[in-house]
C-alpha cells in the first residue's frame, strides 16, 4: 500500500535476500511510513511457501494473565473498551519478524531494518490516503482519548499538536532509536529488555494489566494452515484464533451456486451474503483454539455450508448472531526466483490502535483486545 515498503523489499532483493528477508523489510518500513494502520506494537500473521511446503505463522499474543472480563464489569464497561490500557494484549508482531529471520532468511537481522530505520530519520512525505487516515485517527483520538496515558501518542504522532498533512515531510528520531534497538536485539528487547521494561512501566503506570510476565512468556506459534478446494484450486488460509477461515466458509457457501452462468449482479449478491453468513460465525465461535465450542472442522463441514447457502435468497439478510465490523490493515506478498513465497499481514487492529505509545519509546500498542466480549 506504500512505494516506499515496496522498495525496501525490492532493495533486499538485490543485497541477495529472499522472499522473507523482503517481507520483513517492508514490514517494518510500513510502520514508519503507514503508522496510522500497523506500528511496531502490533500483531503478524504469514502463510510461507518454502521448498515445497506451506507453513503457517499465527504471531498474535494472548490477553495479559491479569486481564479479567469480571473487573472490566466492575468498572462499568459492558464491552471492551477500544482505547486506552484494556484492550492491550501481548504484540506478537515482532516476534514474528525474528521467527521469520531466524527460520527461513539469508540476510542479517539487522540489515532487514535498515531502509526503516533510515526513513524514520531522515523522513518522508506523507502521501494523501495515509494524510486522510492520519487526520481520522487524530479527530477520533481527540474525542475519545484524551487522559494522561495517550499524551505519548500525541507527542510521537501528532507533535504539532495535528497529523500532518499530504505532502508535509515527518520524521521520528524515537521510531529510528526504537527499531534500531530490535534491530541490535533481533526483537529480544521487545520481550526480555529494556522497550520491554517500558512497555511495562507505562503498563503500570496507568493501571494496565500487562506485565513482565506476559511478554517474557511469550512465543509465537508455527501452524498448520486450513486449506479448501474450490474450482480447481487450493485456497490456503490461517486456522482460529483469526479470521482467515471466514474466506474459506464463504467459498464452501459459494461453491453451492453455479457462479459460471450467472449475472454479475446476482454473483456480487451471493458473494457478499456468503461472506456475512461467515463472519456471523466467525464472530461467535473463532476464540483461541484450544477454547472453541466448535472447531475448524465443524465450520468448515461441507453439508453445514450448503444448509447456509440455501439461506441466500433474492434479498439481502442479517445472518445472525451479527455483521462483521469494517476494517482494514496493511498487506503484503513477496516472491523470490527460488520459489519462495510469502503472504504478510500485520496490525493495530484499529489505525493506531489502543493510543497508547510506550514511554520512551515508538511502540504504538494494538487494540485487538477490543475483539474480547464479556
Amino acid at each position: 500500500s506504500q512505494p516506499l515498503a515496496a522498495q525496501a523489499g525490492m532493495d533486499i532483493i538485490k543485497k541477495g535476500g529472499n522472499a522473507v528477508d523482503a517481507a520483513i523489510a517492508a514490514a517494518a518500513m510500513l510502520t514508519v511510513v503507514e503508522p496510522c494502520s500497523n506500528g511496531i506494537g502490533g500483531d503478524a500473521f504469514a502463510i510461507i511457501w518454502s521448498k515445497g511446503r506451506l507453513h503457517g505463522l499465527n504471531a498474535s499474543g494472548p490477553a495479559a494473565m491479569a486481564a479479567s472480563a469480571e473487573k472490566l464489569r466492575n468498572m462499568g464497561f459492558d464491552s471492551v473498551p477500544d482505547f486506552g490500557m484494556y484492550p492491550l494484549t501481548v504484540p506478537g508482531q515482532p516476534a514474528a519478524w525474528a521467527a521469520l529471520s531466524e527460520k527461513f532468511g539469508l540476510l542479517p537481522f539487522a540489515d532487514l531494518l535498515e531502509p526503516a530505520i533510515k526513513t524514520a530519520a531522515r523522513g518522508y512525505a506523507v502521501t494523501s490516503t495515509v494524510a486522510y487516515n492520519w487526520k481520522r485517527a487524530f479527530e477520533r483520538y481527540s474525542k475519545m482519548a484524551s487522559g494522561p496515558e495517550f499524551l505519548n501518542w500525541y507527542k510521537i504522532f501528532a507533535p504539532k499538536g495535528r497529523s500532518p498533512k499530504a505532502g508535509e515531510v515527518w520524521k521520528s528520531h524515537l521510531h529510528a532509536e526504537t527499531l534500531s534497538e530490535l534491530a541490535e536485539t533481533k526483537c529480544e528487547s521487545f520481550y526480555r529488555g529494556s522497550l520491554a521494561n517500558k512497555i511495562i512501566a507505562t503498563s503500570k503506570a496507568y493501571n494496565g494489566w500487562l506485565q513482565a510476565e506476559d511478554l517474557g512468556n511469550y512465543a509465537v506459534e508455527w501452524v498448520e494452515p486450513l486449506r479448501m478446494a474450490y474450482r480447481g484450486y487450493e485456497v490456503c488460509e490461517l486456522p482460529p484464533n483469526g479470521h482467515g477461515i471466514a474466506a474459506l466458509m464463504a467459498l464452501g457457501i459459494c461453491s453451492h451456486f453455479d457462479l459460471e452462468h450467472t449475472s454479475q449482479s446476482r454473483t456480487y449478491h451471493i458473494m457478499i451474503e456468503a461472506m456475512k453468513l461467515a463472519f456471523a460465525d466467525v464472530k461467535e465461535y473463532v476464540a483461541d483454539p484450544k477454547h472453541m465450542a466448535y472447531k475448524n472442522e465443524a465450520l468448515l463441514d461441507p453439508e453445514y455450508l450448503k444448509e447456509r447457502a440455501a439461506m441466500i435468497g433474492k434479498n439481502a439478510i442479517a445472518p445472525a448472531p451479527g455483521l462483521a465490523r469494517p476494517g482494514g490493515t496493511v498487506y503484503l506478498c513477496t516472491a523470490d526466483s527460488e520459489g519462495t513465497m510469502v503472504s504478510y499481514i500485520q496490525s493495530n487492529y484499529k489505525g493506531f490502535g489502543s493510543g497508547i505509545v510506550a514511554d520512551g519509546s515508538a511502540i504504538a500498542l494494538h487494540n485487538r483486545g477490543a475483539n474480547f466480549n464479556l
